[in-house]
């Protein structure tokens, strides 16, 4: 095999691991987003009905928005990627594509951060403030929030993946032409 058909073997490689990167993020990130949609849970504590669902936090609103706008985001990243995959395209987009990458990779860590600190003080409690873990009376509701942190985690992985390989095709591409 020759050096250059080795090179563009290489090349192919990469580009469908980008692809199938930017894809598990659409996946997890619908995932993440329809798990945490519905997990509620509606328990009876003394007589008293009490409902679980993610809209009574903030917290949980804003990981739903983040993973629904990542989703988006990642899949006008596909489209971009692909066409910048043409034998004309000009490589200074791919500093565009690492900007876009960085920015959906903060989007997502900071939505899945927000959730996972609710969701410590409803498993754990917090005995300074008198806040009381919840987790007890609501398993299912617990249960089903971590595995959507998790699931987002597992997409905001991926993204940072995508991050590096968006910085390294960033600087093995050369910017202009020496005569």
């Amino acid at each position: 095999m020759s050096t250059s058909a080795s090179e563009m073997s290489r090349k192919k490689g990469f580009y469908f691991a980008e692809l199938a990167l930017r894809v598990l993020v659409i996946a997890f990130s619908v995932a993440g987003a329809v798990t945490m949609l519905t997990s509620n849970e509606t328990v009876s504590l003394f007589g008293i009905t009490v409902n679980a669902t993610y809209t009574y936090s903030s917290s949980f609103r804003y990981k739903v928005v983040a993973d629904s706008v990542i989703c988006g985001l990642t899949l006008l990243s596909l489209i971009i990627v692909i066409s910048l995959n043409r034998p004309k395209s000009n490589p200074k987009n791919y500093f565009y594509l690492l900007l876009h990458d960085m920015v959906s990779l903060v989007v997502l860590v900071s939505g899945c951060s927000a959730a996972t600190a609710i969701g410590f003080v409803g498993r754990f409690g917090q005995s300074e403030t008198g806040w009381i873990p919840i987790c007890d009376q609501v398993e299912r509701f617990c249960d089903k929030v971590m595995v959507s942190i998790i699931i987002s985690f597992v997409a905001a992985i991926c993204l940072f993946l995508l991050t590096l390989m968006s910085a390294h095709k960033l600087k093995s591409q050369p910017f202009f032409n020496p005569i």
